[in-house]
């Protein structure tokens, strides 16, 4: 959770409690189901959720723009995008 504040430091406590929530819950399913690569497990903010915001980074997305993850997997980048920009 350490690296994405490192690089994204303006969210709302209810962003941070939804990105904390992640990790036990992808932990969880990943046993089940394993939905991202069991080694990358404990990587899981370095390595998919930063990797998926590092889009908000790159680009401007114009207020009620309409974006479509188009079956990326596990939820990303999707899911932390959501999180990102539902303030």
């Amino acid at each position: 959770m350490d690296i994405i504040l490192k690089y994204f430091a303006d969210f709302t406590e209810e962003q941070i409690r939804q990105f904390q929530l992640l990790e036990p819950l992808y932990k969880e399913w990943n046993e089940k189901i394993n939905v991202i690569s069991r080694k990358d497990i404990d990587l899981l903010y370095e390595r998919h959720v930063l990797h998926s915001l590092s889009i908000a980074a790159a680009f401007n997305f114009p207020c009620g723009a309409r974006i479509v993850d188009l079956g990326t997997g596990g939820g990303f980048p999707g899911v932390p995008l959501a999180i990102f920009f539902l303030k």
